[in-house]
């Protein structure tokens, strides 16, 4: 029994596993193990989890770094891939590919930032791709991968890079990890939810089996439900769905018949769009979409007609509700994961998101009261958090030229949020991409969909017009063919998978 003069977080209850529940108890467990607080996860074998979420940005490698991961370990046991961007086939207009990668394009040539420089040869029609001078996205479409080097002077420096892997595999992973750090899991359905009656805390949950399971700070990972935090706390959802109306979607794997790429990729389609992801033993495939502009029959049919291989599973069906909750740290319950909110994964975003809640946990991480003071900042944050990934989305939806289809001229006419307008208006007449102190996206993402979906600025900054011509010539063709140089002496990506424990036939886990 809790002494009632000790203050702290003794007993921390996670309810759900998967991919954010463990990530939560790994995490836990790894800063809390040997202090005497307990880390209990329950979760049910026959709740199925989503799963779908295969696609990481490149702060998972921090997380990992963080609890001492071994990533060559990880990538093996999760039959991971390397990504080096997302390609974005057919949002501008259709028939336009780029990729959004996880670097930034060119170099310092002058005062001015580097697309600036661009827009100049641009505007006299002189100019490469973007792309061109991007070694993440030149590396991708040639299908080649080394890791970043520390030479500052290399074009292998200034990139970063994420993985793909099987979301399940991984929350096997960080499951055997948490465990080894004195996680304990029980198996067993929740019930029924017990409440401090002057508080309104939760106290305690009741399984299946009648067994009771009491905690001071409790983490509701339990999926879409929000088992703790909507059913028993009525926090309330907050309806992204004008700005995101894709609602639903269909997930199926199919079998490699070609080359597996560094990079995700995502097709705009009649009433969404379509996502790729490879594996090291298969593809992982889904497309999201509204059931306004699109029947249920139409979109499976599409998605199955254009797999690349024979499909390894029967389609799975997804229904969700773009948004999040009101608060996601209620009482004394924080939600992490689909249980505080969902963003459609047109940019990875779903297992970032699962990271952010529990840095922004650990950092706040709270006394017994959980403080008022320590909620509202963790929900300010995590509000920016979603609010900054919803306008990166809807950027992608709105920056269109497509006319071919009722979706996507209704997202290019919708009234935009304030805070998207003004970046969109800052970067078509100037050129400027306004940088938050806190957001996902940095101004090299928000450039790489501007130019991508064909927004080009009016003007450039004026100090690029202290070179001359020539010079400016030189110094874009120097970049460009330094990339390409550098791309035609690295190695393949899938040799480098190899290297890393992959085996491509079949063989690694599924």
């Amino acid at each position: 029994m809790n002494d009632p003069t000790d203050r702290m977080v003794r007993n921390i209850v996670i309810i759900g596993g998967g991919t954010a529940g463990w990530m939560a108890a790994a995490a836990l467990a790894h800063r809390f193990g040997g202090t005497g607080t307990s880390i209990t996860l329950v979760e049910s074998a026959e709740i199925g989890i989503v799963g779908v979420g295969e696609a990481t940005l490149p702060q998972i490698r921090y997380f990992n770094r963080s609890l001492g991961i071994d990533e060559r370990e990880m990538m093996a046991r999760t039959s991971a891939t390397i990504k080096l961007g997302i390609e974005f086939c057919d949002w501008g207009k259709a028939g336009d590919r780029y990729i959004h990668p996880f670097g930034a394009h060119g170099e310092t040539v002058g005062p001015a930032d580097f697309h600036h420089y661009w827009a100049r040869q641009h505007a006299q029609g002189e100019a490469h791709d973007f792309g061109d001078y991007c070694y993440p996205i030149v590396a991708a479409w040639n299908d080649r991968f080394a890791l970043p080097d520390e030479d500052p002077d290399s074009p292998l420096v200034a990139f970063s890079y994420a993985f793909q892997f099987d979301a399940s595999l991984y929350g096997v992973f960080l499951s055997d990890f948490a465990k080894k750090k004195g996680a304990k899991r029980v198996e067993g359905k929740v019930v029924s939810v017990q409440r401090d009656g002057e508080t309104g805390f939760v106290t305690g949950i009741t399984l299946e089996s009648g067994q009771q399971i009491t905690g001071d700070l409790f983490v509701d990972c339990s999926g879409f439900r929000g088992l703790l935090i909507e059913q028993a706390l009525e926090t309330g959802y907050e309806d992204w769905s004008e700005y995101l109306p894709c609602n639903r979607a269909y997930a199926v794997p199919c079998a490699f018949t070609d080359t597996v790429g560094p990079y995700t990729r995502a097709t705009a389609r009649k009433g969404g769009w379509q996502w790729r992801i490879p594996l090291q033993h298969r593809i992982g495939n889904g497309h999201v979409y509204c059931d306004r502009y699109i029947s249920d029959q139409e979109a499976v049919d599409q998605l199955m007609s254009t797999l690349e291989g024979e499909p390894l599973a029967d389609p799975k069906q997804l229904f969700f509700k773009t948004g999040k909750r009101r608060k996601l740290w209620n009482r004394n319950v924080v939600a992490i994961g689909l249980s505080g909110g969902f963003l459609e994964p047109l940019e990875s975003t779903s297992i970032d998101l699962i990271q952010s809640g529990i840095v922004n946990l650990l950092a706040l991480f709270p006394e017994r009261d959980c403080a008022e003071a320590d909620r509202d900042e963790y929900n300010r944050l995590m509000d920016l958090e979603f609010e900054r990934v919803r306008d990166f989305l809807m950027l992608h939806y709105v920056a269109t030229q497509r006319d071919d289809a009722a979706l996507w001229r209704d997202m290019r006419n919708m009234e935009w949020p304030d805070s998207l307008r003004y970046k969109i208006d800052a970067f078509r007449r100037r050129g400027i991409v306004p940088e938050y102190t806190h957001g996902l996206f940095l101004p090299p993402s928000w450039l790489s969909v501007f130019i991508g979906q064909n927004i080009v600025p009016k003007a450039y900054d004026p100090r690029v017009d202290r070179m001359s011509g020539e010079e400016l010539t030189a110094n874009l063709e120097r970049i460009r063919s330094s990339i390409a140089d550098a791309v035609a002496g690295t190695s393949l990506h899938s040799d480098f998978i190899k290297s890393h424990g992959a085996s491509f036939d079949g063989a690694a886990a599924s």
